[in-house]
């Protein structure tokens, strides 16, 4: 149905062929692309949090995965989980679940090196069309809390004609966030939510921004503290095991907005674990070659392959099909047993009665049929 099939060999040199300026063809292949899927789309599907939807932030999702490589592999080196391989790092639209941007890294990388968040992060707005850069959400865990990320987050060239926030994770092991968290008064403590909105048992937020010395942080810097009951086998510092809490804090320069919102709002980064792992089920979990250079190209397929598999399911997909992870999704409909044949100049491809999913899938054939071409 689409077309010859490259040979093995016709793709390693593919892939050994493919330089830097190659690559870059690529990302802007992807973004054209994207760019005319989002216009079908009128705009993309709301970021939910709390039950509430974010209307047309455009939320980014950057984080950093380990890759285990069971091989000698060029760069490939221990990791700081006492594993072997590789240390990619890549930023997830919430919005569409796309693969933006991604970039290989030796396993040694660190996990807060600002460098490597600055370059993803600058290559994932490119990917976003122009008319959906007026309001941009970056979230990231713990590593994004850098002096020279944020700096740039709220640097003029990125903030010029749009609306850009960040939230990122804060560090709680340090000893002027401890002695600030132990002079909150009881009264302060709010209620936390939960992602469908209702009130978060057992935990709670409150912020400490006035209590710290911010002055080396940008401008406009809030810290945000929520406490909760430890799970049984939580390593606690000295002061979570003395008050009994566990306290985890995040930065953000959103002025306005409750605090159980905007920690729901932080909290949602974890949904960032699924796209890794239905990344990881797409390619990111294993690279074929002994050199860099291929694995590197390798990747950019996986954002293809990922981008794709995204825009089935907001153009083509609906009900249960819609909302599976791509192993799923390969049994339910790639790898359906169906038959082509051919007649009266005609292509038809034939699928068992009896599969549970051929409805929808004819739906989707249907609904990719009258996709209009991009002008």
């Amino acid at each position: 149905m689409l077309g010859p099939v490259a040979s093995s060999p016709t793709v390693w040199r593919t892939l050994d062929e493919a330089t830097p300026v190659a690559l870059a063809r690529v990302e802007k292949a992807r973004a054209q692309v994207r760019r005319h899927v989002w216009s079908l789309l009128s705009q993309p599907p709301p970021s939910k949090v709390a039950g509430i939807d974010l209307g047309e932030v455009v939320v980014l999702d950057v984080d950093a995965t380990l890759v285990t490589s069971h091989s000698e592999k060029e760069q490939a080196a221990a990791t700081f989980k006492g594993g072997f391989g590789f240390h990619p790092i890549g930023v997830w639209c919430d919005n569409t679940t796309e693969l933006l941007a991604i970039s290989l890294r030796p396993g040694n990388a660190g996990s807060n090196h600002a460098g490597d968040h600055i370059e993803v992060l600058r290559r994932a707005v490119a990917q976003i069309p122009a008319s959906h850069r007026r309001h941009l959400l970056v979230r990231a865990d713990g590593a994004g809390a850098t002096h020279e990320l944020l700096d740039w987050l709220t640097g003029p060239a990125q903030v010029r004609g749009r609306r850009l926030e960040y939230s990122v994770g804060f560090p709680t092991k340090n000893t002027a966030l401890t002695s600030a968290i132990t002079t909150i008064p009881e009264r302060v403590w709010t209620a936390a939510v939960t992602a469908d909105g209702a009130v978060r048992e057992g935990a709670e937020v409150a912020e400490v921004t006035g209590l710290l010395d911010l002055r080396r942080w940008p401008a406009g810097l809030r810290v945000i503290v929520r406490r909760e009951r430890p799970h049984p086998g939580a390593q606690l510092s000295l002061l979570e095991e003395a008050d009994g809490w566990r306290y985890q804090a995040f930065a953000t320069n959103t002025r306005v907005g409750q605090l159980a919102f905007l920690e729901a709002r932080h909290r949602a980064h974890a949904r960032v674990e699924d796209r890794i792992k239905a990344a990881k089920d797409t390619g990111l979990g294993r690279f074929p070659s002994r050199e860099y250079t291929i694995n590197q190209a390798w990747l950019q397929l996986v954002a293809v392959a990922a981008d794709l598999t995204a825009w089935l399911r907001l153009l083509a997909l609906t009900d249960d099909l819609a909302v599976v992870e791509p192993k799923l999704l390969r049994f339910k409909m790639l790898h359906v047993p169906a038959r082509l044949s051919r007649g009266g100049r005609r292509r038809r491809l034939r699928l068992p009665r009896h599969w549970p999913w051929a409805d929808q899938i004819l739906e989707a054939f249907h609904r990719i049929m009258i996709i209009p071409a991009p002008t």
